[in-house]
């Protein structure tokens, strides 16, 4: 079938050409109804808006679990950057009407096979990025749910992918280590052996990657993402999502208290590095690529050291600390710092934001979304 699939890709890719500014053809497929029996409403925006960079040589892009942490804002870099109506964003949630009215949204159940199918196949999608996923902290109150969710759903993922023929990106992250890994300028090729299902999905999900490339052609792109820090989406249950809440703590009460030792070291990574550098690695032409799974770093901290940052801006504030055995556990088997050389190398990866950089960015964000809500 896999063979069958891959013959007929040629053929199956370049047959017809659709009109570039019709939202029309853009059908959400739910489960127990047929493929044609649903459209999308129309946006509210106008025409000129939807048309915008719609040349047919710029891809057309499924993220699914697009209501998580990144989603939104890579949807948002990428439709800037091939056309409104080039990206779909989907999740098995409702979005908020800010999101649907933004651009394309269809439900998408990652482990329903039929329904991925049928997505790709009516919007002729040709890059799919995979961002769902049951993150650390979680996944250990869930093995079940993380392993059918960051396993089954992959193997969904990299199957239609490889039929399709499409470039596929799936996100690892520094959790895909573990205690005998470096953790200090930890390599892109080490020893990993992680110690939480979250880690472990991601190792798999890392060598499965690179086996349908090697076997099936599949053009298959990851990074391992450092801990993210947003001021504009709430943290989805990783270890790292103290370096979140101690920015609106900072800006609401003055005071936070963590959940991990004050000197726990561990990569991180501002939001608009980490969508510019997906986008760049999308981009990066194949020739490039040595690797096909790449390490991505900008800055490393603990608890004290960005408590200290954040003091200069706001010099009442405070930290306490209260302990979570586990959190801890899983901090500590993690790297301290990532050894971002072949990224840099292979295909220009370079971040722009430091520490300084990120709390001045991060404070400045939550106050004015804070007086906006007061001011409604």
């Amino acid at each position: 079938m896999m063979l069958a699939m891959q013959l007929l890709r040629g053929a199956v890719k370049h047959t017809g050409r659709r009109p570039q500014c019709s939202v029309k053809q853009l059908i959400p497929v739910v489960p127990g109804t047929t493929s044609t029996s649903q459209q999308l409403p129309a946006f509210r925006g106008t025409q000129s808006s939807f048309c915008a960079n719609t040349d047919s040589d710029n891809p057309r892009v499924l993220i699914t679990g697009g209501l998580g942490q990144l989603g939104v804002g890579l949807a948002e870099l990428l439709r800037q950057r091939f056309g409104q109506n080039n990206v779909i964003l989907s999740d098995i949630r409702k979005p908020s009407y800010h999101v649907y009215h933004s651009g394309p949204f269809v439900f998408a159940d990652i482990l329903d096979l039929k329904n991925l199918r049928e997505i790709v196949v009516n919007n002729n999608i040709s890059w799919l990025v995979h961002y769902s996923a049951v993150l650390s902290a979680v996944g250990e109150n869930n093995v079940a749910v993380a392993k059918d969710v960051n396993i089954t759903g992959l193997h969904n993922i990299l199957d239609i992918a490889t039929e399709h023929g499409l470039r596929v990106f799936v996100p690892s992250t520094i959790g895909a280590f573990g205690p005998s890994s470096p953790r200090d300028l930890t390599p892109d090729l080490c020893v990993q052996r992680p110690q939480t299902i979250y880690g472990v999905s991601k190792v798999h999900a890392e060598l499965m990657g690179e086996y349908y490339h090697h076997r099936y052609g599949l053009d298959f792109r990851c990074l391992r993402y450092p801990g993210i820090i947003s001021a504009d989406s709430q943290p989805g249950g990783g270890t790292t999502d103290y370096a979140v809440k101690i920015f609106h703590a900072a800006v609401k009460t003055g005071s936070f208290e963590c959940n991990l030792c004050s000197g726990t070291q561990l990569p991180m990574m501002y939001i608009d590095d980490c969508l510019r550098a997906t986008l760049e690695v999308l981009e990066a032409p194949a020739d490039n690529l040595a690797s096909r799974t790449y390490n991505i770093h900008a800055m490393s901290f603990t608890p004290q050291s960005l408590t200290q940052e954040i003091q200069k801006a706001v010099p009442h504030f405070k930290t306490t600390y209260d302990v979570d055995p586990v959190l801890q556990a899983i901090a500590d088997s993690w790297p301290m710092a990532l050894d971002d050389s072949a990224a840099r190398r292979d295909w220009g990866w370079k971040h722009k934001y430091d520490l300084p950089e990120l709390v001045k960015t991060m404070l400045s964000h939550i106050t004015v979304s804070n007086r906006r809500a007061q001011d409604f």
